[in-house]
């Protein structure tokens, strides 16, 4: 997974990548060449007192160095632009993606995992690309260069090669292959304490008022030291690298001078050589520390790009039609022609035959008990969901023939959970409509009944609005998220218990204001009052994902025991009639 994500995301960074290479290969061949002209500096020039070839040998030493310098500087300019640009692109992707998916992917994957994937797991993927361009490229040019070289200083010597570089693979082969599944526990950890953190802060009232912050305590506690477990048990490994490197290091710089000194002792070979040849054994050795450096990073990357292509190879359920229907324009009629629904994995149809039809001007309400699969059925028509059968219609064609963005340009959504994003009342408003004028929100906002408490605020329109619409009361949100779809004054108006948090003079005022906008769209409404919905055209009864009765209210009081049962709880008969 991670070759074929590098594969993919640094496909347009090729000229860059060759810049790297090309930086790389000139600095580290300069650091070779240093060590050779050293033991010339030694041999031809010290040990026989010659200064000019000491000057002139000193020189060329300095002009290599600058030109390695000046190397080793393009290649980490043009890898950290390399990295920073895939991590970019893979972020973007990964938004995209979740951007298009379905609520059932998104209830797989959950919102903390989803979180950590597009930034811990990109930041890891993001890390080893750096690292490798200025890393991994140069270490196997410089083990390879500097085996040449030192064989070219002495050859006798060469045999330590042979038993030093195998010894020391095997060596970081074994800690590298028990740091692989504790990199992998680690992430999914890191998921665990996301979660449990989000739903700890999101729920943090809940939390105060029931008494449950000794409970919510411990459950972050196992789940921290079940992180810190697993971290610690990768980390000691990762301890054991170093040392162990170290150790095969200085004891092949103990062997060089052992076996290298009598060498010397014996006139077959010359003491500059001797230090070359120690300055190459360094090279190949620091070449295999940062290929073992490289090596620490790559379980963990890779379990990262296993993560992130999990996602971006995951298809959303629903999909945009290959040869899409697109109007210019929608009346807003919405048809839903024996319409079942069921989750992926459930015993039972969450919704079951439904089947209504609504034309532009018409209220339809839906009402039932808590789990009758209202939501399910509002979500059904802007393709949140698809239907598992039958087939939802708007103006005669099915949803799922048509183009989303038409579709979507023709829906007001108010959802159950009334949402505002981070910005103003004005930024907010214009996610309904994004040329709205000041005239269009203040009426949106006369509409939806709040524009008393905006224009109470000293920035009116350009008010605050906190993350999520925390800084507002949940009455207000409502009326602003229902603002905010009025807004648009799209052809099918979605209300999910949208009036749930409103009082019974509000709701009222408010639905008397809806109705001249839409006497030309299309409106469901999902409530649980019947005073809400009472004056509906037409109102859909639901009891286990079923129909149970469709009609008036006056034509449901009289025939329909269950919607009886729901008026009975609520109102008064003399309220009723």
């Amino acid at each position: 997974m991670l070759i074929r994500l590098l594969r993919r995301h640094l496909a347009p960074y090729r000229s860059w990548l060759a810049a790297v290479v090309a930086f790389q290969f000139v600095s580290t061949v300069a650091m070779l060449y240093l060590p050779s002209l050293n033991a010339d500096i030694i041999d031809e020039g010290v040990t026989v007192g010659d200064i000019d070839m000491i000057w002139r040998l000193g020189g060329e030493m300095l002009a290599i160095s600058v030109v390695q310098v000046l190397c080793s500087v393009g290649a980490v300019y043009y890898g950290a632009r390399t990295a920073m640009a895939l991590g970019r692109d893979v972020r973007r992707d990964l938004f995209q993606r979740v951007g298009a998916f379905s609520q059932r992917e998104l209830n797989t994957f959950g919102a903390p995992s989803l979180i950590t994937r597009t930034t811990n797991d990109v930041q890891q993927v993001q890390m080893l690309v750096q690292m490798s361009a200025t890393m991994a490229i140069a270490a196997p040019i410089m083990m390879v260069g500097g085996i040449i070289m030192a064989m070219r200083e002495d050859l006798g010597l060469s045999w330590l090669f042979a038993v030093v570089v195998p010894v020391l693979f095997l060596a970081v082969g074994f800690v590298v292959s028990r740091m692989v599944p504790g990199f992998r526990q680690m992430q999914m950890r890191i998921d665990e304490v996301n979660r449990i953190l989000r739903e700890q802060i999101t729920g943090v009232r809940v939390v105060r008022a029931f008494v449950r912050e000794p409970l919510e305590t411990e459950r972050f506690r196992e789940a921290n030291t079940e992180l810190t477990g697993v971290a610690l048990f990768t980390g000691r490994w990762m301890a054991t690298m170093f040392p162990l490197v170290m150790l095969v290091v200085n004891v092949s710089s103990v062997a060089v001078l052992w076996f290298g000194g009598h060498r010397v002792d014996s006139g077959e070979m010359q003491v500059g050589s001797l230090t070359a040849f120690l300055a190459y054994l360094m090279q190949i050795l620091m070449s295999v520390m940062m290929a073992t450096f490289m090596l620490m990073m790559v379980p963990r990357s890779s379990v990262s790009a296993d993560r992130i292509m999990e996602v971006l190879d995951t298809e959303s359920s629903v999909r945009p039609p290959d040869d899409p229907v697109a109007p210019s324009a929608l009346r807003g009629t919405l048809e839903l022609d024996h319409v079942s629904f069921s989750y992926p994995g459930a015993d039972h149809p969450v919704l079951q035959d439904i089947t209504f039809r609504a034309e532009p001007g018409q209220t339809v309400a839906v009402i039932g008990s808590t789990g009758a699969g209202k939501t399910s059925l509002v979500n059904l028509v802007p393709r949140l969901f698809d239907a598992t059968d039958g087939e939802v219609r708007v103006d005669g064609v099915d949803v799922r023939r048509l183009a989303p963005e038409v579709l979507w340009d023709a829906i007001g959504l108010v959802p159950q959970k009334a949402f505002l994003f981070t910005g103003t009342v004005r930024s907010n408003l214009q996610h309904g409509k994004a040329d709205a004028t000041d005239d269009e929100m203040w009426e949106a906002l006369r509409i939806a009944q709040a524009a008393d408490f905006v224009r109470a605020m000293p920035e009116g329109l350009d008010a605050p609005i906190a993350q999520g619409g925390t800084n507002v009361s949940g009455g207000q949100r409502q009326r602003l998220a229902i603002a905010r779809a009025v807004c648009r004054r799209p052809e099918i108006y979605l209300f999910d218990d949208a009036f749930s948090a409103l009082d019974l003079a509000t709701d009222a005022r408010l639905r008397a204001a809806l109705r001249p906008v839409t006497t030309d769209a299309t409106v469901v409404i999902v409530a649980q009052r019947v005073s809400t919905i009472r004056d509906a055209d037409l109102i859909l009864v639901l009891d286990d994902g079923a129909i149970a009765g469709a009609g008036t209210h006056d034509e449901l009081l009289a025939a329909n025991p269950t919607y009886q049962e729901i008026v009975a709880s609520q109102l008064s008969a003399e309220e009723a009639a």
